[in-house]
């Protein structure tokens, strides 16, 4: 069973794994056909991705969508 996580502790995941391949945040909103300004929110916790783009991110890094969005129980 898996729960969500907040919105600050997604972006640190989010930017954590983005760092790990030396990716900018302007490479990784290319990759994903996104805004610089929205991986930025996404990083901050200011915003959650739709969940095109959480699939998007998972490809992205390769792993689950689970283990970037949510914890389990």
């Amino acid at each position: 069973m898996y729960e969500a996580i907040s919105g600050a502790r997604i972006g640190q995941r989010i930017k954590e794994m983005r760092i790990r391949k030396e990716m900018s945040m302007e490479q990784m909103a290319n990759r994903l056909g996104t805004s610089y300004s929205a991986i930025s929110m996404y990083e901050n916790g200011e915003r959650i991705p739709r969940d095109e783009i959480k699939i998007k991110i998972a490809e992205l890094f390769g792993v689950s969508v689970e283990s970037i969005f949510f914890q389990k129980q």
